[in-house]
C-alpha cells in the first residue's frame, strides 16, 4: 500500500498544486476534448480513466480530486461520482450481478439501505444484514464461493457504532468495503487494514463547506478500473466545479477536523452529564461500549455527536427548535454545527419499527459539529438542553 510523503494534514494542503506554479488549482470545465489525429481519439476512447477524451470518461479537475483522495487513503488509484451514493452503487452494482450474495450491516445510511432492500433484491442480489458491532456474526454470514461482496459503514450513520477493520480486512474471497465517510483518512484509513476498497460521500467533511456534491472510490488500481468501466455507462459522472470546490476545501481538512473532532468532545462530554439525554453516542468517550476497538483504528472519536433525548420525539423537536446557532439540515462535516433529526429527516421512510430494529429512537438526534468557537455552540447547546428538559 502507498505510504504517505508527509503527514496526511500536508498532503491535503499540496492537493491539486499546478505543476506549473499555481497554488490555486486549475478548473477545466469542457465536457468534450480534440484530438491531435485518428489514431490518437482511438487511443484515449480505451484509456482507463481518461480525462482528455469525454466528461462521462473522466475529467481533469475531477480526476485531481480523486488523485488527492487516493494519496490520502493509501491508495493505488480513484475515481469521483457525482455523489455519495453514485459511488456506492457503482461499488455494489459494478461488482455484483443476478445470484450474487452481498454482506452488509443493518446500521446503514438510509440511502444505502434503501439500495440493499429496495434495488438489489430486484437484480436478484441476495443481501444479509447482520449488527455492524457483533465481529462474529460477519464472519459466520460470509458464505465461501458465493459471497460477493461485504459492505461496512464504520462509524455507523447515525448510531456511530464501529466495525473491526482488522477483522474485515482479514476475510478472504469477497471484495470488502468500507464507507469511511464518517471518519475521513484523517481519522482512518480502511485499506491499511486489508480491506479492498473505500468509499466516501465527499459531499460531507472531505469537500467540506457544503458547496460540492461528490462520491470517491478508492483501491487498488485494477479493481478501480474495472469499476470505472462501469460507473461510464452508468453515467453518474462528477462535476468538474464541485471537484475544484472539493479540492480548495480538501486543503483545509486537518484544521477542521481537528477543531470538529475538539467540539465534538466536549459536547458529548456535556451531554453525558444532562438529566435530559438518555444516551451519547460517541467513540470518543471513555463510556462508549467499543472504546478500545476506537483507540485502536481511529485517530479520534470524528466530528460527529449522536444523542437520545428521554422525553423522545417531543424532546427532541423541542430541542430543535430551541437553537439558534446551530442549523437544522440533512448533511455532516460542514464548517456549520449541523442537527440531523433521523426519524423525520433521514431515514422518515422508515416506519417506527424498522427504525427502532437498527437502533434510531424517535427522540435521537445527531450532530455535526463545525467550527465555531467552542464556548458559543456549547451555550447554544446548552440553552436547547434546558428547553428539552421540560419534556423529560
Amino acid at each position: 500500500m502507498n505510504r504517505l510523503a508527509h503527514h496526511p494534514e500536508t498532503a491535503a494542503l499540496l492537493a491539486g498544486r499546478s505543476a506549473e506554479g499555481g497554488l490555486a488549482p486549475g478548473l477545466e470545465p469542457s465536457t468534450a476534448f480534440g484530438a491531435a489525429d485518428a489514431a490518437d481519439a482511438a487511443r484515449r476512447a480505451v484509456r482507463p480513466r481518461v480525462t482528455d477524451f469525454y466528461g462521462r470518461y473522466g475529467n481533469p479537475t475531477v480526476q485531481a480530486f480523486a488523485d488527492a483522495v487516493a494519496e490520502l487513503e493509501g491508495a493505488e488509484a480513484a475515481i469521483c461520482s457525482s455523489s455519495g451514493m453514485g459511488a456506492i452503487s457503482t461499488v455494489v452494482l459494478g461488482m455484483c450481478s443476478q445470484g450474487s450474495h452481498v454482506v452488509t450491516q443493518r446500521q446503514l445510511f438510509s440511502g444505502t439501505l434503501q439500495l440493499f432492500n429496495q434495488v438489489c433484491p430486484r437484480f436478484g442480489i441476495d443481501v444479509t444484514f447482520v449488527d455492524v458491532d457483533q465481529t462474529e456474526a460477519w464472519l459466520a454470514a460470509v458464505e465461501p464461493g458465493r459471497t460477493t461482496l461485504v459492505f461496512v459503514e464504520t462509524p455507523s450513520n447515525p448510531t456511530l457504532a464501529l466495525a473491526d477493520l482488522d477483522a474485515l480486512g482479514a476475510i478472504a474471497g469477497p471484495i470488502t468495503v468500507v464507507d469511511s465517510t464518517m471518519a475521513t483518512p484523517l481519522i482512518q484509513r480502511p485499506l491499511d487494514y486489508g480491506v479492498d476498497l473505500v468509499v466516501h460521500s465527499a459531499t460531507k467533511a472531505l469537500s467540506g463547506h457544503n458547496d460540492a456534491t461528490l462520491g470517491v472510490i478508492a483501491g487498488e488500481k485494477t479493481l478501480v478500473n474495472e469499476l470505472w468501466g462501469y460507473a461510464v455507462v452508468q453515467g453518474s459522472s462528477a462535476s468538474a466545479f464541485d471537484s475544484w470546490n472539493a479540492l480548495r476545501g480538501l486543503k483545509t481538512l486537518g484544521v477542521r477536523i481537528e477543531r470538529q473532532c475538539a467540539n465534538a468532545l466536549q459536547v458529548a462530554s456535556i451531554l453525558s452529564a444532562h438529566s435530559a439525554v438518555a444516551e451519547v453516542f460517541y467513540p470518543g468517550l471513555d463510556r462508549h461500549p467499543q472504546r478500545e476497538l476506537a483507540a485502536r483504528q481511529m485517530a479520534s472519536g470524528g466530528g460527529c455527536v449522536t444523542l437520545e433525548f428521554v422525553g423522545g420525539y417531543e424532546a427532541a423537536c423541542t430541542f430543535v427548535d430551541a437553537l439558534h446557532l446551530a442549523y437544522l439540515a440533512p448533511s455532516l462535516g460542514g464548517p456549520e454545527t449541523l442537527v440531523n433529526h433521523p426519524a423525520s429527516m433521514t431515514h422518515a421512510q422508515l416506519t417506527p419499527t424498522e427504525r427502532a430494529a437498527i437502533g434510531i429512537g424517535e427522540g435521537m438526534i445527531r450532530m455535526s459539529m463545525g467550527l465555531e468557537h467552542p464556548d458559543d455552540v456549547t451555550a447554544d447547546i446548552c440553552s436547547a438542553l434546558q428547553a428539552a428538559h421540560t419534556c423529560s
